[in-house]
């Protein structure tokens, strides 16, 4: 009884953070309230409550339900790997997969197009400004990992420090995705993304070590 209990705390869990992707999309997240989440969730405030202590907690869970396989997999790709093995791959595939499931996930679509269009750091939400610094300077901070790790291995230095190359690559790759999100029909994300990707890796010298 007791695992089924869980089981059903869990899809209600599921059930509110589908409703609040569908209606942050449509209405905005400052003008959707948690009443509004509840209702189409078919559930009470009580229930939002007992998973979530507010609207930016919530949030926060939902945004991490698609960026969270993506925090992993850049955090092992600027794990040392042995010797022979390309930390710049790694890296490189990591953010070839974040394009590709963003132009084919519907759901990653969705929360994507929601924290970079849908969204409004407004006083209830500043636990979501902070959440998503956090992460991005993590981020930042493991592509700066790779970088450096990279250029080491090459024996060369490279043309700016670790830290603005890291800078500019996570501005990117952010860039491509906040434009192709708004106008989905303007170019193909993921060409655009490996042409693009593998430039900027050109140009600090890089790109030899994806082999």
């Amino acid at each position: 009884m007791a695992r089924k209990t869980k089981a059903e705390a869990e899809q209600t869990r599921h059930k509110l953070l589908d409703a609040a992707e569908q209606l942050f999309l449509a209405r905005g997240v400052s003008r959707t309230s948690l009443q509004d989440i509840a209702t189409a969730a078919g559930t009470t405030r009580g229930a939002v409550y007992w998973h979530f202590q507010d609207k930016a907690d919530l949030f926060n869970a939902m945004l991490q339900r698609v960026t969270l396989p993506l925090e992993q997999a850049l955090h092992a790709a600027a794990e040392p790997p042995p010797v022979g093995v390309s930390p710049l791959r790694g890296l490189y595939d990591t953010l070839m997969a974040a394009l590709h499931a963003t132009a084919h996930d519907p759901q990653t679509g969705r929360v994507f197009e929601i924290a970079t269009h849908k969204v409004e750091y407004v006083a209830e939400l500043q636990a979501v400004a902070q959440r998503r610094m956090e992460v991005m300077n993590e981020m930042r901070q493991q592509i700066q990992r790779v970088l450096a790790l990279t250029a080491e291995r090459l024996g060369r230095p490279l043309p700016m420090s670790p830290a603005q190359a890291a800078l500019g690559l996570n501005v990117l790759v952010d860039g491509l995705i906040i434009n192709w999100l708004i106008d989905r029909s303007a170019f193909d994300l993921e060409a655009a993304g490996a042409q693009t990707l593998r430039n900027y890796l050109r140009g600090l010298e890089l790109e030899d070590a994806l082999a």
